[in-house]
């Protein structure tokens, strides 16, 4: 593991224990209202072409086809990305602005070590998307931490996958908890598609 990486993730880690410090009566709060029943998620494989063999589960509006309401923020255009992992009949993919954000709906993730990955393209290599995290602290109350961030490239591309390192308290039931992502355009103009997550690193 890089140095670079090593900080990231200690960082990331201790921000997520300093809001899971306090108290020790867990409450559910409205991510995990809002995540769907874990046992009805589905399962594919859609970045075997890119040797990766994990199974993944389409994030709720994930898709970003036509008339998707599900993420708050951005807006659904007429653009997929190349490879139609999803459909070929797929068209629709988020566009971000320089500045915006986008937030998903909650969904249900084991609290073992799940990931995410999406496909993005970037308006020029200056631009830059840093991707958080959202869960609840042990009051039930909605923190942020940081996960990842990708620099443009002008092309659309898969990101890496990026772990949630979300160490969290099982506030649902078998060991799982709810997580949300939002997607932020710190600089450049952003297209986000079929954004999936790994939720048990199943293999």
């Amino acid at each position: 593991m890089s140095r670079s990486l090593r900080v990231r993730t200690f960082f990331v880690t201790g921000v997520i224990a300093a809001a899971l410090a306090a108290p020790s009566a867990a409450s559910a709060g409205v991510l995990v209202a809002d995540a769907a029943d874990c046992e009805s998620q589905a399962f594919s494989q859609p970045f075997l072409p890119w040797a990766d063999p994990a199974s993944y589960t389409l994030q709720p509006g994930g898709d970003f086809e036509a008339g998707s309401t599900k993420w708050g923020g951005g807006t659904v255009v007429s653009e997929n990305e190349p490879w139609s992992v999803g459909a070929a009949s797929d068209n629709g993919s988020l566009h971000l602005s320089a500045g915006n954000a986008s937030v998903s709906p909650s969904i249900c993730v084991g609290i073992e070590h799940p990931d995410i990955r999406f496909f993005a393209k970037g308006s020029s290599p200056a631009a830059r998307l840093r991707v958080d995290v959202l869960f609840e602290d042990a009051a039930g109350n909605v923190q942020s931490a940081p996960i990842g961030a990708i620099a443009g490239t002008g092309d659309w591309a898969l990101t890496p996958p990026f772990a949630i390192i979300a160490n969290l308290l099982p506030l649902l039931p078998g060991s799982h908890t709810a997580v949300a992502f939002k997607l932020t355009a710190v600089s450049g103009c952003w297209r986000v598609d079929d954004f999936y997550v790994d939720p048990y690193t199943r293999w």
